[in-house]
């Protein structure tokens, strides 16, 4: 009776190898899914933003810092954050850009 016993509890602890890594695998899927590919997808969008900037552009940095795209070079743009007063900064810091402020007169 014991051996009956212990050979089905053998015969499911092989088995059992195949189950847990089905598990662990759509883990994964369910992960890339998840967290990677809207990632992936944001991180696109903002590189193509920052390609796109133009002289003029309103923007915000990294660091919260708003101002206007004065200059724009490969790696680096200068931006205007108060009358007269340019900063250099690497367009890797551009996280937002927004429509420029137009004025209506009344």
């Amino acid at each position: 009776m014991n051996s009956i016993v212990l050979a089905q509890a053998a015969q499911q602890a092989q088995g059992g190898g195949w189950d847990m890594l089905i598990t662990i695998g759509l883990f994964f899927v369910i992960i890339y899914f998840i967290v990677i590919r809207p990632q992936r997808k944001q991180q696109k969008e903002l590189k193509e933003r920052q390609d796109a900037l133009k002289i003029g552009d309103e923007v915000i940095t990294n660091s919260g810092i708003y101002g206007t795209v004065r200059a724009v070079k490969d790696d680096t743009i200068k931006l205007e954050i108060a009358t007269g007063t340019i900063i250099k900064i690497a367009k890797s810091c551009i996280v937002q850009t927004q429509a420029p402020a137009t004025t209506e007169s009344k």
